[in-house]
Protein backbone atom coordinates (compact mmCIF):
# COMPACT_ATOMS: atom_id res chain seq x y z
CA UNK A 1 0.00 0.00 0.00
CA UNK A 2 2.84 2.40 0.78
CA UNK A 3 4.53 1.76 -2.57
CA UNK A 4 1.33 2.19 -4.56
CA UNK A 5 0.48 5.32 -2.56
CA UNK A 6 3.83 6.92 -3.30
CA UNK A 7 3.60 5.97 -6.96
CA UNK A 8 0.11 7.46 -7.15
CA UNK A 9 1.16 10.74 -5.55
CA UNK A 10 4.26 11.06 -7.73
CA UNK A 11 2.08 10.38 -10.78
CA UNK A 12 0.07 13.57 -10.25
CA UNK A 13 2.97 15.76 -9.10
CA UNK A 14 4.83 18.23 -11.31
CA UNK A 15 1.75 18.83 -13.46
CA UNK A 16 0.82 22.39 -14.42
CA UNK A 17 -2.78 22.87 -15.65
CA UNK A 18 -4.02 25.99 -17.44
CA UNK A 19 -7.30 27.32 -18.83
CA UNK A 20 -7.39 29.30 -22.08
CA UNK A 21 -10.75 31.06 -22.61
CA UNK A 22 -12.05 32.08 -26.04
CA UNK A 23 -12.27 35.77 -26.93
CA UNK A 24 -16.07 35.80 -27.06
CA UNK A 25 -18.14 34.30 -24.26
CA UNK A 26 -21.91 34.88 -24.23
CA UNK A 27 -24.27 34.06 -21.40
CA UNK A 28 -26.33 30.95 -22.03
CA UNK A 29 -24.19 29.78 -24.98
CA UNK A 30 -21.60 26.99 -24.47
CA UNK A 31 -18.09 28.43 -24.90
CA UNK A 32 -15.13 26.18 -25.81
CA UNK A 33 -12.23 26.56 -23.35
CA UNK A 34 -8.89 25.05 -24.21
CA UNK A 35 -7.41 23.14 -21.27
CA UNK A 36 -3.72 22.29 -21.20
CA UNK A 37 -1.71 20.15 -18.79
CA UNK A 38 2.07 20.32 -18.77
CA UNK A 39 4.06 17.40 -17.39
CA UNK A 40 7.34 18.85 -16.12
CA UNK A 41 8.78 15.53 -14.93
CA UNK A 42 12.17 14.78 -16.46
CA UNK A 43 12.01 11.00 -16.67
CA UNK A 44 8.50 9.53 -16.33
CA UNK A 45 5.17 10.00 -18.08
CA UNK A 46 1.92 10.54 -16.19
CA UNK A 47 -1.05 8.18 -16.52
CA UNK A 48 -4.86 8.33 -16.23
CA UNK A 49 -5.22 12.02 -15.42
CA UNK A 50 -8.72 13.38 -14.85
CA UNK A 51 -9.13 17.15 -14.80
CA UNK A 52 -12.18 19.01 -13.44
CA UNK A 53 -12.81 22.74 -13.43
CA UNK A 54 -15.67 25.25 -13.49
CA UNK A 55 -17.88 23.29 -15.88
CA UNK A 56 -17.82 20.13 -13.79
CA UNK A 57 -17.11 18.09 -16.91
CA UNK A 58 -14.14 15.77 -16.31
CA UNK A 59 -11.51 15.76 -19.01
CA UNK A 60 -9.44 12.58 -19.14
CA UNK A 61 -5.89 12.24 -20.48
CA UNK A 62 -4.75 8.59 -20.65
CA UNK A 63 -1.04 9.47 -20.93
CA UNK A 64 0.98 12.69 -20.71
CA UNK A 65 4.54 12.11 -21.82
CA UNK A 66 7.47 13.51 -19.86
CA UNK A 67 8.42 17.15 -20.58
CA UNK A 68 5.36 17.60 -22.80
CA UNK A 69 2.02 19.41 -22.84
CA UNK A 70 -1.34 18.00 -23.87
CA UNK A 71 -4.50 19.94 -24.77
CA UNK A 72 -8.21 19.29 -24.59
CA UNK A 73 -11.47 21.25 -24.92
CA UNK A 74 -14.19 21.76 -22.32
CA UNK A 75 -17.48 23.59 -22.85
CA UNK A 76 -18.37 26.17 -20.20
CA UNK A 77 -21.86 27.67 -19.98
CA UNK A 78 -22.43 30.79 -17.89
CA UNK A 79 -25.94 31.75 -16.85
CA UNK A 80 -25.37 35.50 -16.45
CA UNK A 81 -23.27 38.29 -17.90
CA UNK A 82 -20.44 39.96 -16.00
CA UNK A 83 -17.06 38.96 -14.66
CA UNK A 84 -16.99 35.37 -13.46
CA UNK A 85 -14.14 33.75 -11.47
CA UNK A 86 -13.17 30.32 -12.78
CA UNK A 87 -12.24 28.99 -9.35
CA UNK A 88 -9.98 25.97 -9.06
CA UNK A 89 -8.77 23.13 -11.24
CA UNK A 90 -8.63 19.68 -9.69
CA UNK A 91 -6.32 17.00 -11.08
CA UNK A 92 -6.90 13.41 -9.95
CA UNK A 93 -5.84 9.90 -10.92
CA UNK A 94 -6.66 6.32 -9.82
CA UNK A 95 -3.16 5.20 -10.87
CA UNK A 96 -1.60 2.70 -10.23
CA UNK A 97 -4.12 0.09 -9.01
CA UNK A 98 -7.47 1.92 -9.15
CA UNK A 99 -8.45 1.44 -5.49
CA UNK A 100 -8.05 5.12 -4.56
CA UNK A 101 -8.04 8.43 -6.46
CA UNK A 102 -5.47 10.97 -5.42
CA UNK A 103 -5.79 14.63 -6.33
CA UNK A 104 -4.26 18.09 -6.32
CA UNK A 105 -6.21 21.37 -6.53
CA UNK A 106 -4.91 24.51 -8.23
CA UNK A 107 -6.40 28.00 -7.84
CA UNK A 108 -6.60 29.61 -11.26
CA UNK A 109 -7.04 33.18 -10.00
CA UNK A 110 -8.61 33.82 -13.39
CA UNK A 111 -11.76 35.76 -14.28
CA UNK A 112 -13.55 35.87 -17.60
CA UNK A 113 -15.91 38.51 -18.96
CA UNK A 114 -19.24 37.04 -20.03
CA UNK A 115 -21.16 39.09 -22.60
CA UNK A 116 -24.98 39.38 -22.57
CA UNK A 117 -26.91 36.65 -24.33
CA UNK A 118 -27.54 37.99 -27.88
CA UNK A 119 -31.15 38.56 -28.98
CA UNK A 120 -31.91 39.65 -32.55
CA UNK A 121 -32.73 43.35 -32.89
CA UNK A 122 -33.35 46.04 -35.51
CA UNK A 123 -30.17 47.19 -37.25
CA UNK A 124 -30.90 50.88 -36.70
CA UNK A 125 -30.43 50.50 -32.96
CA UNK A 126 -33.98 51.64 -32.18
CA UNK A 127 -36.95 49.74 -30.88
CA UNK A 128 -38.91 49.94 -34.13
CA UNK A 129 -38.96 47.09 -36.60
CA UNK A 130 -37.50 48.15 -39.91
CA UNK A 131 -38.12 46.64 -43.35
CA UNK A 132 -34.75 47.97 -44.52
CA UNK A 133 -32.43 46.01 -42.23
CA UNK A 134 -28.91 45.95 -43.62
CA UNK A 135 -29.30 49.04 -45.80
CA UNK A 136 -27.64 52.34 -45.17
CA UNK A 137 -25.18 52.81 -48.03
CA UNK A 138 -24.69 56.17 -49.69
CA UNK A 139 -22.56 56.99 -52.70
CA UNK A 140 -19.90 59.68 -52.72
CA UNK A 141 -17.07 60.65 -54.97
CA UNK A 142 -13.88 58.81 -54.22
CA UNK A 143 -10.86 56.97 -55.61
CA UNK A 144 -11.43 53.30 -54.87
CA UNK A 145 -14.91 52.55 -56.20
CA UNK A 146 -16.20 51.81 -59.68
CA UNK A 147 -15.52 54.04 -62.68
CA UNK A 148 -18.62 56.23 -62.98
CA UNK A 149 -17.76 58.93 -65.51
CA UNK A 150 -15.04 60.61 -67.56
CA UNK A 151 -14.82 64.39 -67.48
CA UNK A 152 -12.41 67.19 -68.61
CA UNK A 153 -9.29 67.82 -66.58
CA UNK A 154 -9.69 70.95 -64.42
CA UNK A 155 -6.14 71.13 -63.07
CA UNK A 156 -7.04 70.15 -59.52
CA UNK A 157 -7.03 66.38 -60.08
CA UNK A 158 -3.92 64.28 -59.55
CA UNK A 159 -2.09 63.02 -62.64
CA UNK A 160 -2.79 59.35 -61.92
CA UNK A 161 -6.52 60.06 -62.42
CA UNK A 162 -6.00 61.11 -66.05
CA UNK A 163 -7.43 58.63 -68.55
CA UNK A 164 -4.54 58.70 -71.06
CA UNK A 165 -6.16 56.52 -73.72
CA UNK A 166 -9.29 58.66 -73.98
CA UNK A 167 -7.21 61.82 -73.75
CA UNK A 168 -5.14 60.73 -76.77
CA UNK A 169 -8.29 60.24 -78.83
CA UNK A 170 -9.90 63.57 -77.93
CA UNK A 171 -6.71 65.70 -77.88
CA UNK A 172 -7.82 67.01 -74.43
CA UNK A 173 -6.98 65.73 -71.01
CA UNK A 174 -9.80 63.65 -69.58
CA UNK A 175 -10.08 62.47 -65.98
CA UNK A 176 -11.56 59.31 -64.54
CA UNK A 177 -14.31 59.81 -61.96
CA UNK A 178 -14.75 57.04 -59.40
CA UNK A 179 -17.55 56.40 -56.96
CA UNK A 180 -17.32 55.25 -53.36
CA UNK A 181 -19.80 53.46 -51.13
CA UNK A 182 -19.93 54.90 -47.64
CA UNK A 183 -21.64 52.93 -44.90
CA UNK A 184 -23.70 54.98 -42.47
CA UNK A 185 -22.48 54.29 -38.90
CA UNK A 186 -24.77 52.33 -36.61
CA UNK A 187 -25.19 54.09 -33.26
CA UNK A 188 -26.74 51.88 -30.57
CA UNK A 189 -28.67 53.76 -27.89
CA UNK A 190 -29.59 51.37 -25.07
CA UNK A 191 -32.56 53.55 -24.08
CA UNK A 192 -34.03 53.34 -27.58
CA UNK A 193 -33.91 49.57 -27.92
CA UNK A 194 -37.01 47.47 -27.40
CA UNK A 195 -37.12 44.88 -24.65
CA UNK A 196 -38.60 43.95 -21.31
CA UNK A 197 -36.12 45.56 -18.98
CA UNK A 198 -32.43 46.43 -19.07
CA UNK A 199 -31.15 42.86 -19.51
CA UNK A 200 -33.12 42.26 -22.69
CA UNK A 201 -32.02 45.60 -24.14
CA UNK A 202 -28.42 44.73 -23.34
CA UNK A 203 -28.92 41.42 -25.13
CA UNK A 204 -30.26 43.19 -28.22
CA UNK A 205 -27.33 45.60 -28.18
CA UNK A 206 -24.93 42.64 -27.98
CA UNK A 207 -26.57 41.07 -31.03
CA UNK A 208 -26.27 44.29 -33.02
CA UNK A 209 -22.58 44.60 -32.20
CA UNK A 210 -21.84 40.98 -33.02
CA UNK A 211 -23.80 41.20 -36.28
CA UNK A 212 -22.48 44.46 -37.70
CA UNK A 213 -19.13 45.51 -36.23
CA UNK A 214 -17.10 43.68 -38.90
CA UNK A 215 -19.11 45.25 -41.75
CA UNK A 216 -19.89 48.82 -40.71
CA UNK A 217 -18.84 51.34 -38.04
CA UNK A 218 -20.70 50.79 -34.75
CA UNK A 219 -20.93 53.24 -31.88
CA UNK A 220 -22.87 53.18 -28.63
CA UNK A 221 -24.59 55.36 -26.05
CA UNK A 222 -24.55 53.61 -22.70
CA UNK A 223 -25.19 54.97 -19.23
CA UNK A 224 -24.45 58.55 -20.24
CA UNK A 225 -21.18 57.55 -21.93
CA UNK A 226 -20.49 57.92 -25.64
CA UNK A 227 -18.42 55.31 -27.47
CA UNK A 228 -17.39 56.61 -30.92
CA UNK A 229 -18.19 54.48 -33.96
CA UNK A 230 -15.50 52.04 -35.00
CA UNK A 231 -15.18 48.88 -37.00
CA UNK A 232 -13.44 45.56 -36.52
CA UNK A 233 -13.21 42.69 -34.08
CA UNK A 234 -11.27 44.46 -31.33
CA UNK A 235 -13.65 47.42 -31.33
CA UNK A 236 -16.57 44.98 -31.06
CA UNK A 237 -14.97 43.19 -28.11
CA UNK A 238 -14.52 46.51 -26.33
CA UNK A 239 -18.20 47.40 -26.78
CA UNK A 240 -19.34 43.94 -25.69
CA UNK A 241 -17.22 44.18 -22.55
CA UNK A 242 -18.87 47.48 -21.67
CA UNK A 243 -22.28 45.80 -22.02
CA UNK A 244 -21.13 42.87 -19.88
CA UNK A 245 -20.00 45.14 -17.02
CA UNK A 246 -22.88 47.63 -17.26
CA UNK A 247 -24.36 48.34 -13.82
CA UNK A 248 -21.71 46.34 -11.95
CA UNK A 249 -19.92 49.35 -10.47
Amino acid sequence: MSVTGLAGMYNIKKLIPALHPPEEIFAGIPAPFRVSVQNTKQYLPTFLISLECYSGQPLVFPVIQKKSTIDGTVLFTFSQRGQVPLGRITISSPYPVGFFSRYWSFETGCKVTVFPHPIAADSRGSGDDSPTIGTGLRRERGLSGELERIYPYSGSESLHMIHWKHSARSHDLLVKGFGRCVVVPLIIDLNELSGQGVEERLSRAAWLIQRWVRERPVGMLLGGRVFPAGIGKQHGLMLLKELALYGSD
